[in-house]
């Protein structure tokens, strides 16, 4: 397994992720990607079995804090380290550009990745997310 930069053409197989694990709802378009690999093309990143995309992270960076979102393995790769290893090359890069502090939302609701982001470090801060749809 290797962790590379996403390319455009991986979209189709991580379209399939996103649906695989329920994230397609969350709208990231061909041309969102793409503006964002304009923006940083080195904080997309794709896990590759077999020349097969079996998982992504997406990271953004404002000033000295990073976020990363859309974390997604293929459910047959899944507890075997992929995610793990994904969101520690994403901080590996974020700590390379600068950044001293992540943040990430998780659905309260979602005791599996709430283990998850524990087990590597991450600690609940109690926040509270407005949303407003302008679209």
């Amino acid at each position: 397994m290797k962790i590379r930069n996403f390319r455009l053409n991986d979209y189709a197989q991580v379209l399939h992720i996103w649906r695989a694990t329920n994230l397609d709802q969350e709208g990231a378009s061909l041309d969102s990607i793409a503006k964002q690999i304009s923006w940083d093309s080195e904080l997309i990143l794709v896990a590759e079995e077999d020349e097969k995309v079996i998982g992504v992270i997406m990271g953004s960076i404002d000033g000295n804090r990073a976020y990363f979102y859309r974390l997604s393995v293929l459910p047959e790769f899944q507890r075997r380290g992929i995610g793990h290893q994904l969101v520690s090359e994403l901080e590996n890069r974020f700590r390379a550009k600068g950044v001293t502090e992540v943040v990430i939302m998780v659905n309260q609701n979602s005791r599996q990745a709430l283990s998850f982001y524990r087990s590597l470090g991450y600690q609940v801060e109690q926040l509270v997310t407005l949303s407003k749809s302008i679209g």
